[in-house]
Formats: C-alpha cells, sequence, structure tokens
C-alpha cells in the first residue's frame, strides 16, 4: 500500500510540470525520424537519458574503468604492509581515483572528440553519438577481458559463440570484465603479499630462537617492511606497474 501511495504521489507531482510543458509548447516526450533514417528525441528525452547516466556513473566508474583492479590491489597492499588504516580509506580511494583518470585518459579523450564535439556541433545525432561514446569503453574493456571468462557468461546468457569481438554482447562483455578484474588484481595482490611474508617468518623465526615468544612479531616486523617498501621506492613501483598493466 505504502508503494503504491508513493506512485500515486510522484504522478500527481509529475503531471502537472507536464502539463505546464505541454501548454508552453514543450515537446514532453517525442521522437522524430531523421533524414538518415534514424531517430531524434526530443530535448527533454536526452536530459532523461543523461540524468539516468548520471545515476549510474559510479557503476560506471567501478564496473568498466581502471578503478576495482586499482582500489584492490592498494586495499591488499595495505594489509600486507601490516599498517592497519594507514593509509587511509580516502586516501586509498583519491589514489585510485585519479591513477584510474590518468589510465582512462585515452579512452576519455576519444569520447570527447568522436562523439561528444561532433553532438555539441548538431553534425551528429544523439542515438549515434551514444554509439561513438561507448565504442572506446568497449575496446578498452575486450582488451582487459579473458576468452574464457567471456565464453563462461555467454555460456550462461546461452548467447553461443561470437564470430568477431563485436559480437559481444554488452552485459555478457561487463560480466566478464569485472570478473577479470578481479582475477587480475587478486594475482597482483598474492605477488605483493610474497616478500612481506618472507619478513614475517623470518622475524618470527628469529623471536622463537630467542625465546621472545611472548612478544608480537608484527610489532618488530613492521618497521622493517616499510624500511623495504621504503627503500624499493614501493609506491611509484606500484603505480607505474598498475598503470603499464592496462597497456595493450
Amino acid at each position: 500500500m505504502r508503494a503504491g501511495w508513493r506512485v500515486l504521489i510522484a504522478l500527481a507531482l509529475l503531471l502537472p510540470a507536464a502539463a505546464w510543458a505541454e501548454g508552453q509548447g514543450v515537446p514532453v516526450l517525442s521522437a522524430s525520424r531523421n533524414a538518415a533514417g534514424g531517430q531524434d528525441y526530443s530535448v527533454s528525452i536526452q536530459l532523461l537519458v543523461i540524468m539516468t547516466l548520471l545515476t549510474l556513473l559510479p557503476a560506471i566508474l567501478l564496473g568498466m574503468t581502471a578503478f576495482t583492479r586499482i582500489i584492490i590491489v592498494l586495499a591488499l597492499l595495505r594489509q600486507a604492509l601490516g599498517t592497519g588504516q594507514t593509509p587511509s580509506n580516502q586516501v586509498l580511494l583519491s589514489a585510485a581515483l585519479f591513477l584510474s583518470l590518468f589510465v582512462m585518459q585515452p579512452v576519455f579523450e576519444r569520447i570527447y572528440n568522436d562523439a561528444v564535439v561532433p553532438y555539441q556541433n548538431d553534425t551528429l545525432a544523439f542515438e549515434p553519438a551514444l554509439q561513438k561514446a561507448a565504442a572506446p569503453l568497449r575496446q578498452f574493456m575486450l582488451a582487459q577481458t579473458r576468452e574464457d571468462d567471456i565464453a563462461l557468461f555467454a555460456g550462461i546468457a546461452r548467447a553461443g559463440t561470437f564470430q568477431t569481438p563485436d559480437d559481444v554482447p554488452f552485459p555478457v562483455l561487463a560480466a566478464a570484465f569485472l570478473t577479470s578484474e578481479l582475477k587480475t588484481a587478486f594475482q597482483i595482490g598474492f605477488l605483493l603479499f610474497i616478500p612481506f611474508i618472507v619478513i614475517d617468518l623470518v622475524v618470527a623465526s628469529v623471536l622463537m630462537a630467542m625465546g621472545m615468544m611472548m612478544l608480537s612479531p608484527m610489532m618488530i616486523s613492521l618497521p622493517f617492511k616499510i624500511m623495504l617498501f621504503v627503500l624499493v621506492d614501493g609506491w611509484a613501483l606500484i603505480m607505474g606497474s598498475l598503470a603499464a598493466s592496462f597497456q595493450t
């Protein structure tokens, strides 16, 4: 009952605005066929699509860019160091966000030049502009996705086999891309853990040999792990390796 009342209230709020727009001669929902055979949508529909894309922006950032791999690797690195909440979540998110923007810059430039600029200059309709904008992002996702993961989700969706990469449906590609990013991130995290585990084992063995079993090995090994990470310029090495891992 409450959900029904909410729907009625929303309709009551939206219908007067729609009626006012119609009375002012503003097309609320209209679509017309252009000379090229495509569809031209009214400004209201375009604004609705743009606002919907803005609400989906966090999901797009998490599931269709380099952000997932980067934030997982940084979180595993912090856990391997054993520094608790240092760096904080805000710092890790900021580092992952700006590194993701750095990695995705060529993709965003192609989207801007191929889709946004022609649409603003009225040389490209709205629907073809969306297709142009999706092409660079799709190409980036295909380059980072394993074929086994695509085959897995294609089998689940019963989509059959694909002759070319362009034949892969976008839902299948999105699920396969996210799965591939998770797998790659955990592989990198495993490699990051190895040197720090060795330090923990050495420190624990020395303390047991000295009979200091009541002393926490983590307290002793933490300075050595930080010193090792600083000496090898760990942050630059990790950031550079993560950015290079997306190059194809």
